[in-house]
């Protein structure tokens, strides 16, 4: 049975320099090796993917990620050392396959961080690496009011994946140390997005927090809430040009002995 898939490729890309900035903060903690095996988990629509590979000098790149749709538009990107393949990130693992796992705001879709993170260490070969990125910005007014509104319209909302799975920085390097990681780097850094107008941040959330609402409610029902939402969180920003939306993210590098 196909499953239903809310993810809109040119919606997400609409803020592609802003997603962009710390993917590649990400790859910058990343140490040089001769010619790694790297996987990169949400790759999304490939772009960055296929960019990664060049930058790290890749052997071979592999891309996986759960949304057809993003497959369908990352394969374009595919080459003779670059691959995609569809796949939950969740439940993924290849025993000792890789020299660097790389999952940029990708982790925060799927819950047990613990279970996950154990299944992708698993997956590096002795001296791999393993490079994380996630949302930690649950508290803004753009996430706690799409929760406030779903739970006025849908008798059982899905959840804000970030605020359900993200944990605190500190518990991210305890769990690094129990798997064995004696070198880690973990830090809580806050990006300074400046957008035309605070309606943008509407426009940004359509494309990543606001997707899970797409099938509970059906296209009217999705656009009535879209419409409400955006009244909303206008009446609680303020309608104001340009709008600086800071946004909080953890980022995380470790490197197996």
């Amino acid at each position: 049975m196909a499953t239903f898939d809310g993810w809109d490729p040119s919606q997400y890309n609409r803020f592609a320099a802003q997603r962009e900035q710390p993917f590649w903060d990400l790859a910058r903690l990343v140490r040089a090796v001769s010619s790694p095996a790297v996987v990169d988990l949400g790759c999304g629509d490939g772009r960055l993917t296929a960019t990664l590979g060049e930058t790290l000098g890749a052997a071979a790149t592999l891309g996986v990620d759960s949304s057809p749709a993003m497959i369908d538009r990352a394969r374009s990107h595919a080459s003779e050392s670059v691959r995609f393949e569809l796949g939950d990130i969740g439940v993924w693992e290849e025993r000792e396959a890789f020299d660097v796992v790389f999952a940029n705001a990708s982790m925060q879709w799927v819950p047990d961080h613990r279970a996950v993170m154990r299944r992708w260490a698993g997956s590096l070969r002795p001296g791999g690496q393993l490079a994380i990125q996630v949302p930690s910005n649950a508290d803004h007014p753009a996430h706690l009011l799409a929760e406030e509104l779903a739970r006025e319209v849908l008798d059982d909302p899905p959840p804000d994946a970030v605020a359900r799975n993200v944990l605190a920085p500190e518990t991210y390097a305890e769990l690094l140390d129990e798997l064995g990681f004696h070198e880690q780097h973990v830090r809580l850094q806050v990006y300074v997005h400046r957008l035309s107008s605070s309606v943008d941040v509407v426009e940004w959330m359509k494309g990543t927090s606001l997707t899970r609402f797409k099938e509970p409610l059906g296209d009217v029902g999705w656009e009535h809430f879209v419409s409400v939402y955006r009244e909303r969180l206008i009446s609680r920003l303020g309608d104001r040009r340009p709008y600086l939306y800071p946004f909080k993210r953890i980022l995380m590098w470790a490197q197996r002995s």
